[in-house]
C-alpha cells in the first residue's frame, strides 16, 4: 500500500476490522519511511456475470427473474417459497462457482428445468411450456410423454 504522505510502499497494519454491513475491512496503517499513519478500505471486486440472450444482446445476471418465473410455474402448487430460494440460490451458486463471467440464458433455463422436475411436476411443465416455446400441440405432447419416461 502506497503512504499517501511520502509514496512509500512499505507500511505495516496497526488495527482491522470489518465495518458494520461487513462487506469491507478497515485497516489502519503507519508508513515504514515517514512513521505517518492513514486509513486504507479493502472491498470485494466483483465483475459481474452476464447473461447472453438469444437474440445475441447481453444483460447483468439477476436471480431474481429466474425466482419470478419459479414463482408463477408453481402457482397454486403446493410447493413452499423456501424451497424456491433454495433452487434459485442452488442455480446462483452453480453460476458463480462455474468461474466464466458470460452464460447462455439457454444453459439457465436447462439448469430451471432439470431442478424443478425434481420439484413438482405440474409446475415443470408450465415453465416448460413457457421454456420451451412450443409451436404446437402435438410438440407439447411429445415434450409430455418423454418427461414421464
Amino acid at each position: 500500500m502506497k503512504c499517501i504522505y511520502c509514496g512509500n510502499t512499505e507500511s505495516k497494519v496497526i488495527d482491522s476490522r470489518a465495518n458494520e454491513e461487513s462487506n469491507s475491512i478497515r485497516r489502519r496503517r503507519e508508513c515504514l519511511e515517514c512513521g505517518r499513519r492513514f486509513t486504507t478500505y479493502e472491498t470485494i471486486e466483483s465483475t459481474p456475470i452476464m447473461v447472453i440472450k438469444n437474440g445475441g444482446n447481453r444483460q447483468p445476471f439477476n436471480p431474481a427473474k429466474i425466482k419470478l418465473g419459479l414463482v408463477k410455474a408453481c402457482e397454486k402448487r403446493p410447493v413452499p417459497m423456501f424451497k424456491i430460494d433454495a433452487l434459485v440460490a442452488d442455480i446462483e451458486r452453480t453460476i458463480n462457482n462455474s468461474l466464466v463471467q458470460e452464460v447462455p440464458s439457454g444453459s439457465i433455463g436447462e439448469m430451471v428445468m432439470e431442478r424443478l422436475k425434481t420439484l413438482d411436476d405440474v409446475a415443470y411443465i408450465r415453465f416448460a411450456a413457457v421454456y420451451k416455446q412450443f409451436k404446437d400441440l402435438d410438440s407439447f405432447k411429445n415434450f409430455i410423454d418423454e418427461s414421464k419416461k
